[in-house]
């Protein structure tokens, strides 16, 4: 059974003005079961909530891990909860 998952993460590093958004959106769509939205920061970081199958939250978040990315990641911070709904799709804020 996969069960639905909430995934919120705080990435740190070189993240903004790189495209990371937008390969994270890119990203959570070839997953394919994602919804959510992925958004810069003040600080400088970028906030990612992906919510669905938590295999697919898994696998976005080894993603995002990996340093496959846009830019530089010098960090991430996750939190797991129970889904909240109310996304129809994965977005760019």
């Amino acid at each position: 059974m996969n069960e639905n998952a909430r995934l919120t993460v705080w990435v740190r590093g070189r993240v903004q003005g790189v495209g990371f958004r937008w390969f994270t959106r890119a990203n959570a769509l070839r997953i394919g079961t994602l919804v959510g939205f992925a958004s810069n920061l003040n600080d400088g970081r970028v906030q990612v909530v992906a919510e669905g199958p938590k295999a697919g939250c898994e696998e976005l978040l080894e993603w995002l891990r990996t340093g496959d990315t846009p830019g530089r990641v010098d960090g991430v911070t996750e939190i797991w909860d129970t889904p909240r709904g109310g996304y129809e799709s994965f977005e760019i804020r």
